[in-house]
């Protein structure tokens, strides 16, 4: 079992290499410092911030009962458009989601979030403009691993659903 850098087991980590590794991925490791700053990390692992997948937790209501949770991957150079979120669900609140939720359903801290829906209770949303390079990048459930995936590969086994969901 590995770390996550800072000596907590981390089978987040683990399930992801499996599952990248059974369905035959193209993916490099990068271990690098620990780092979960999306603009710091993409210096240390040497590429543009438009190659890294920031992924965020937002959390949408929608009428009084109901809420649903989205993990939102944009590209490192962008913000997340929370008000194309919130139409999306035809949601009438949204708001990123807390960081004790988010890490639970991400199973990882925050910084390390994988652009994969490990839980049923996430929808995983990715801006079409991450897609575009032949590979991207991002801070595999640890401070101090990194991975370069191809975005095909990703696309095949992550399923997710394509929408514009950043902003400047």
């Amino acid at each position: 079992m590995g770390t996550d850098g800072t000596g907590v087991v981390n089978d987040t980590y683990e399930k992801l290499l499996a599952l990248l590794d059974e369905r035959g991925a193209a993916y490099r490791v990068i271990e690098h410092a620990p780092e979960g700053a999306t603009e710091a990390v993409s210096a240390l692992r040497g590429h543009a911030l438009d190659r890294a997948a920031k992924c965020i937790i937002a959390m949408v209501k929608i009428g009084k009962k109901e809420k649903r949770f989205a993990l939102v991957v944009v590209p490192g150079d962008r913000r997340i458009d929370l008000g194309a979120v919130k139409a999306l669900y035809g949601g009438t609140y949204v708001s990123f989601a807390s960081p004790e939720i988010a890490e639970e359903l991400a199973g990882s801290q925050s910084g390390t979030i994988l652009p994969f829906a490990f839980d049923e209770r996430l929808e995983l949303i990715v801006d079409p403009d991450l897609l575009v390079h032949d590979e991207f990048f991002f801070n595999a459930a640890r401070l101090d691993r990194s991975l370069a995936l191809s975005a095909e590969d990703y696309r095949a086994i992550a399923e997710p659903r394509v929408e514009r969901v950043s902003t400047v």
